[in-house]
């Protein structure tokens, strides 16, 4: 099945991209978390806005991806959060509180969608996570996890 990429999905492609897969993957996974759009030939009109705003968002070289890098790397990224009395956390870190604790930190604004978390932050303490900011540049930063 031909479907329209709306967000970037590892390993399959970015946004805008026009891509084959399994019937059940689209049907089942892809469009109905609106990561994707079944492919139409009105469609079309749609890949060309959806990759002007790709544009519009995205970092363009490798060398701003790496001034970005360094000032990820630069910043003391602390988040509060409730936690019991062993250090458990209630409920886990996302990788959307994760983007707004860089942004309260000083740093730049990063998409929720370019964090990647390896395992559920469930625990205080220093935790690593990485940022994907270019195809082939990508950030670990530090997160401390603190009780509020």
């Amino acid at each position: 099945m031909k479907i329209i990429l709306t967000h970037e999905v590892s390993g399959l492609g970015t946004a805008g991209d026009v891509v084959d897969v399994k019937d059940g993957y689209a049907r089942n996974y892809l469009v109905p978390r609106g990561l994707a759009l079944r492919w139409t030939k009105g469609g079309e009109k749609d890949v060309e806005q959806i990759r002007r705003g790709r544009r519009i968002r995205e970092i363009a070289t490798i060398e701003q991806a790496n001034e970005v890098k360094a000032q990820l790397e630069g910043v003391k990224v602390r988040l509060k959060t409730r936690a019991g009395d062993a250090g458990r956390l209630f409920g886990s870190v996302t990788p959307a509180d994760i983007a707004s604790a860089i942004k309260d930190a000083g740093g730049p604004e990063v998409d929720k969608r370019r964090i990647e978390v390896q395992s559920p932050i469930k625990t205080l303490g220093a935790h690593q996570v990485s940022v994907r900011l270019h195809a082939e540049v990508a950030a670990k930063v530090g997160v401390e996890v603190i009780a509020a």
